[in-house]
């Protein structure tokens, strides 16, 4: 059953709001997946922060039609599955992830603003640390110096107490 012009302009403005936030989306098609596969997906995405739907090409191409991603409508061919997130690898890494256990979930293409990629790179993007795991390690290479400054500060008086103690104890031997 066909939608409507009233509602097919309803998934058109809802997809453009998701597109305006949206730092990553990725293509992929679903042909021979089941209801349940695909309901775990869903489940997937929802965790992520990924917004996850089965739509029509011709509505996504009018949605990102004048946006940094209309580079992709090229790549809207077949059955797809839309996964359109606010974090950069979040969809690529949900998708990807899915994809390895589920052969039928063909990853297609992904864009980023002004910048399509084909399926390797979005696995590349996939495979890539998490915004929080990078933050941690930036702020571990910032403290390394630092703590083996205040380390080695803490060395001179360490020594020094252990050199007082080492002749204590050898005056109490004596």
């Amino acid at each position: 059953m066909g939608l409507n012009l009233d509602e097919k302009k309803a998934v058109v403005a809802e997809v453009s709001a998701q597109v305006v936030d949206a730092q990553a989306i990725i293509v992929a098609e679903y042909r021979g997946l089941e209801v349940g596969q695909i309901t775990a997906l869903r489940a997937n995405a929802r965790k992520s922060g990924v917004y996850l739907r089965v739509l029509k090409n011709t509505l996504v191409r009018r949605a990102v039609a004048g946006t940094p991603f209309e580079g992709l409508q090229g790549a809207m061919v077949g059955p797809l599955i839309y996964g359109i997130s606010k974090d950069p690898v979040a969809a690529a890494k949900t998708l990807h992830e899915f994809a390895k256990g589920n052969d039928k979930l063909v990853i297609k293409a992904g864009a980023m603003a002004n910048y399509v990629m084909d399926a390797s790179a979005v696995r590349a993007l996939a495979t890539m640390p998490s915004r929080e795991e990078l933050l941690s390690k930036l702020l571990g290479t910032m403290q390394a110096p630092i703590a083996q400054f205040v380390r080695t500060l803490n060395e001179v008086p360490t020594k020094f107490v252990r050199g007082l103690a080492a002749v204590r104890d050898a005056k109490q031997a004596a």
